[in-house]
Parts: structure tokens; C-alpha cells; sequence
């Protein structure tokens, strides 16, 4: 079947429907929604069966859905309206909540029912974002996959709603909190509203958005007072308790969102910080902090949660340093697990944009991250086994590609690509061929599309796909630790590596090299747009159309072209002679 995904943004769910249809044999192609003249031009062009709508904050056209099946994946229950659903049913502790598949009508969210699924939502407040990368992804994808196959049923007829009054876009009145009020409620404010819009308050005098929000242990402090700082995070009092801020957008005009540490700066002079490494023992058993080591036996596990995935300097260390503690230790197996939301998705775009100098804070961020791939790819003394129990992009996907066994959630999406204006390194030119091969890497970097567990796996870039349920998950992956725990055979594979290692052709730091000289022209000569793509990227502009990679197969309509590489300019404006850039993967060694 040709089905077209009318999306606001090809984000994580738009994504995994659009590999899961793929998967399962359809044409699949996306059309970013613009002004309804464009939509309903784009709609004309693709020619599609049917019109799936998985991420959609405009409204659809009349001229669209009167003349074409279009269905809209809403993030509520059925009788749900209105375009604040996950945040409400957060802020009023909703206990079961769902996703229904409506026909699009000239009323939104009112017109009849193709599908719908319901979940369990815990007691404990969930983040936003969590919520919808977890239980609505899954909902959405059965409806999604049922509604393909109604469609197919000339007989099928959706079911007429029956429409209430659709609830109200929750407005930062009805996110606002006092620091004085109870742990639980605030927790439960920030976390509805998270990762956008964030709730509006002051931190340390400074009025910003808050996110990232987790209990602390400290007590009887005055409200709204900082009490202590560790790891971009600030420990701020509560009516009852106090809880850590992650992440802070400062309010106004051009505020980015950064952890709470960068954005106070100065404000925080005076407040003590309290580190926690990886392998201590913490104050209490949820303390907070972003990388936890322990062990069990002979597996050492490592497990890291960067908001979002992003990785600035400061993450990079931290892991680095708790890598290293790890493969000092006595083991024969080291998991490397990342976060459930997302494993990795790279260096960290809004700590570089907000920087003084930009070039500067993205070079020793690439340097900084790259330490972390090169101890991965050269530890020995353990079998290293990477956990992707969340999805990763572009330098993400390549961070755990070092390791000798990755080992993937179901249904995360993967994007080994780099598609911001930046060559890319982590070493991808020595990890990624010797994954799936020098060609299928060149094929990868080059059409910049998503990937399935199912597709990943089958051409090798990953090793082993585990249960979709985080739980689950997690009990599989102590049975596959515990299978590559064997000291004799885990001997061999360690020794096996030590001898490919030292035997390469090219050394590693080669590869390196050429990885950073490219990566040199594109943040300090800025030759393929990277500024202006990280900006796009950081304040969440619309494009100005669907990159053609993502068009319907045979659709002629109008496309956002690929960026181009362009020359550099001579110190009197003179244009000189574009760069040529060398295959992103080097002749293999």
C-alpha cells in the first residue's frame, strides 16, 4: 500500500512507524505539513492510499481528508479532545490513559474511531517525554498497524464518536507552582510539562523554564533555595524536601535549554557542589546522578542517563572516568547500558549553540566524546557488551559501535548518520565498516535514513534484539551478559581482540585524524551550514520542505534538497573552488 505520513516533525514516533510499515512491506513516504496549500499539494504529488498522521499539530486540509482516507494517531483515550493531552492526564494523575486513530474531519480530534489501545500510567509522575516515547509509541504503532489493515477491508467502516468539548492547551498558569509547596506536586508540574513547553519559575534568581526534575534527600531548607549543585544539576529546597533541576532555559527572547549549572553561571558562586562517582556509594538509593556502576559477580554494569542523549564535555568525562574504573576492575563482561528515552544521540547541540564561541565548545565537545569511543573500542581486560535500550542518532549510534556485542531494545529507532552540516567522527570510519561492510557504511552515511532493530540487525550493525518491555529487557540482558560470562570463552574473545587491535594496518589514531580534520572545516570554516543547521535544530524551525530521501517513491512534487558542501570565501569575498570531501569511510585496513 502507498501510505503517506502527514507529520509536523519526523520525530522518534513518526519514525518508528514509518520503519515498522516499511518493515512490513508498504511504500512509505513523509510529507512535513506547511501551509495547508502546500500540504494539500504535497498530498497531490505523493498520490497515497492512505494518509497516516502520527505527529500532527496542524490542521489538515478539507481538500485532503474529503478526498483521501487520513487518519490522525491522537495521544488520548477515546472522548479525548484537545492539544494538551499527555500533559493533563500527568498533572491529574491519570492512572490508565491511551491513543486513538480518528478519522480527520473538520473538527479536531471529533471524527470517527479506526483503532484504539489504553495503557497503565504508574503512580509515580512520569516525564512527558517518557510517556510518549514509551507507552504511547507502543499504542500508536498497534493503531497505526491495525488502521493499515482496515484500510486494505473495503467492508471496514470507522466508528462514529461521540464528541465531548475538547480540553483547553494547558497555559503556564496551569503549570505554575511556589517552591514552597509539597516535593510531589512540583515534581509531578515539571514532569507533565517535559521536555516542552517546561514550567516558568525562578531558580536562584533567575526566571526560567524548568526540566529535569528528580527527588532529593535534603530537608528543612528554606523554599526555593540552592542548597547544592552536581553534574549541571542544582538541588533546589521544596515545602518538604528539595529536588534536583536538570535543565533550565533561561526566559525571553533566545533562551536555549542547557543544564541548570550553565545556565546560572554566577549566580551559583557560593554553592557548594557534591560530587558522586559512579561507583560510590550514594546518600540514598535514588541520588541523583548520570552514571551508576555496579557489579554482580563477574559483569560489571554501567549504566549512563544523558537528558535527552545529548553529551556535552562534562557527560563525556564522567563516562569516561567511570569506563575506565570499570575495566579496571576484575571482571569478564561489561555492559554498557544507556537511558530508556534514548541511548545516545551525540554531542550535546544546545550547551554548543549557547556557548561564547560555538567552533570551540563543538571541537572539544567531538574531542571529548571520542575519548569515550576509543576506551570502548580498546578495552581488553572485559567482553564489552553495548545496551541500547533507547534510540540513538548520528554520533550516538556510533558511540557503542566499538563495543563486541551491541545489544538493542525492540522498537528503538536507530539513525547512523550525520545530518547537521558535520562530517562526523567517533570514529565511525573504523567502527561502522567493520560492522556491516565498506559499501553498506558509504549507503548509510549517504541516504541519512532510520533504522528498524529488525533492519539493524539484519545487516549487522547490531548483534542481538531483546524484549520491547524495559523490564523484560533488562531480565534479558542479565541472561545474555551471564551466556558471554563464560571465562573460557570470554578469554578467547578478549585475547582474539588484543591480537585484531594490535595488528590493525591503520592505527586508530589515524582514523581519528582524518575523522577531525574534516570535522575542522565544517566547524571553523563552517563549509556545509553546520551554524545555521544547529540553530534549526536548537530553536526548532520548520523546515522549508521534506528532504526528497523521505518523498513517496515516484513523487515529483517539490522537495528540500540535500545540503551541499560548498567552497570556502577568500579574504576579499572571492569564492574559491568547493571542497572535495573523501568517502566518510576510509579503504579498510
Amino acid at each position: 500500500m502507498r501510505i503517506l505520513l502527514l507529520v509536523s516533525a519526523f520525530n522518534g514516533l513518526s519514525q518508528r512507524v514509518w520503519c515498522a510499515l516499511r518493515d512490513a512491506g508498504h511504500q512509505v513516504g513523509v510529507l512535513l505539513a506547511g501551509s495547508e496549500q502546500q500540504i494539500a499539494d504535497g498530498v497531490r504529488a505523493a498520490d497515497p492510499e492512505l494518509i497516516l498522521c502520527p505527529f500532527l499539530k496542524d490542521r489538515v486540509p478539507a481538500e485532503v481528508w474529503q478526498r483521501r482516507p487520513t487518519v490522525i494517531l491522537h495521544p488520548g483515550p477515546v472522548g479525548d479532545r484537545g492539544p494538551s493531552s499527555l500533559d493533563w492526564a500527568i498533572s491529574e494523575g491519570a492512572r490508565t490513559w491511551g491513543v486513538t486513530a480518528l478519522q480527520a474531519v473538520e473538527e479536531l480530534d471529533a471524527g470517527p474511531i479506526w483503532a484504539s489501545r489504553t495503557f497503565d500510567v504508574p503512580a509515580a509522575p512520569p516525564r512527558k517525554s517518557a510517556l510518549y516515547t514509551g507507552p504511547v509509541s507502543d499504542a500508536a504503532l498497534e493503531c497505526a498497524l491495525e488502521v493499515v489493515t482496515k484500510a486494505a477491508d473495503p467492508s471496514f467502516s470507522p466508528v462514529p464518536a461521540s464528541v465531548a468539548a475538547p480540553r483547553p492547551m494547558m497555559r503556564q498558569s496551569d503549570r505554575s507552582f511556589d517552591w514552597g509547596d509539597a516535593t510531589d506536586a512540583i515534581l509531578r508540574r515539571i514532569r507533565a510539562a517535559d521536555g516542552s513547553p517546561g514550567v516558568l519559575t525562578e531558580v536562584g534568581g533567575l526566571p526560567a523554564y524548568a526540566y529535569d526534575a528528580h527527588r532529593g534527600a535534603a530537608r528543612g531548607a528554606r523554599p526555593g533555595a540552592l542548597l547544592s549543585r552536581r553534574q549541571g544539576a542544582v538541588l533546589v529546597a521544596t515545602g518538604d524536601g528539595s529536588l534536583w533541576i536538570g535543565h533550565l532555559r533561561p526566559a525571553g527572547p533566545g533562551g536555549i535549554k542547557v543544564p541548570a549549572t550553565t545556565a546560572l553561571g554566577e549566580r551559583l558562586r557560593g554553592v557548594p557542589n557534591s560530587p558522586l562517582e559512579a561507583h560510590a556509594q550514594p546518600e540514598a538509593p535514588a541520588a541523583y546522578r548520570q552514571v551508576r556502576y555496579r557489579r554482580t559477580g563477574a559483569i560489571g554494569w554501567l549504566h549512563f542517563d544523558f537528558y535527552n542523549g545529548a553529551m556535552a564535555p562534562g557527560h563525556c568525562r564522567r563516562l569516561l572516568a567511570a569506563l575506565r574504573h570499570a575495566a579496571a576492575q576484575d571482571t569478564r563482561v561489561l555492559v554498557l547500558r544507556g537511558g530508556t528515552e534514548a541511548f545516545s544521540n551525540g554531542i550535546h547541540l544546545n550547551v554548543i549553540e549557547a556557548a561564547p564561541d560555538p567552533a570551540a565548545a563543538a571541537w572539544a565537545n567531538i574531542r571529548a566524546i571520542n575519548q569515550v569511543c576509543r576506551e570502548i573500542i580498546g578495552c581488553t581486560r572485559q567482553l564489552v557488551v553495548a545496551a541500547y535500550a533507547g534510540s540513538a542518532g548520528a554520533g550516538g549510534v556510533m558511540l557503542g559501535l566499538g563495543a563486541d556485542v551491541v545489544a538493542a531494545r525492540d522498537g528503538i529507532v536507530l539513525n547512523p548518520y550525520y545530518d547537521i552540516g558535520l562530517y562526523g567522527s567517533e570514529l565511525h570510519t573504523y567502527t561502522l565498516p567493520r560492522r556491516v561492510g565498506a559499501d553498506r557504511a558509504q549507503r548509510l552515511i549517504d541516504e541519512k535514513l532510520p533504522l528498524s532493530t529488525a533492519q539493524a540487525v539484519r545487516i549487522g550493525l547490531i548483534d542481538e534484539v531483546g524484549p520491547r518491555h524495559p523490564e523484560a529487557y533488562s531480565q534479558w540482558l542479565t541472561l545474555l551478559a551471564e551466556r558471554h560470562s563464560d571465562a573460557r570463552s570470554a578469554r578467547k574473545r578478549r585475547a582474539a581482540k588484543a591480537r585484531r587491535l594490535a595488528g590493525e594496518r591503520i592505527p586508530l589514531d589515524v582514523y581519528e585524524t582524518r575523522e577531525l580534520a574534516e570535522m575542522s572545516r565544517d566547524i571553523y570554516t563552517d563549509r556545509s551550514g553546520f551554524a545555521a543547521a544547529r540553530q534549526a535544530f536548537v530553536r526548532k524551525a520548520r523546515p522549508d520542505g521534506t528532504p526528497r530521501r523521505l518523498l513517496l517513491a515516484g513523487n515529483a512534487g517539490p522537495a528540500l534538497p540535500g545540503r551541499q558542501r560548498t567552497g570556502n570565501s577568500g579574504p576579499a569575498g572571492e569564492r574559491r573552488a568547493p571542497i572535495t570531501v573523501r568517502p566518510a569511510v576510509p579503504v579498510s585496513a
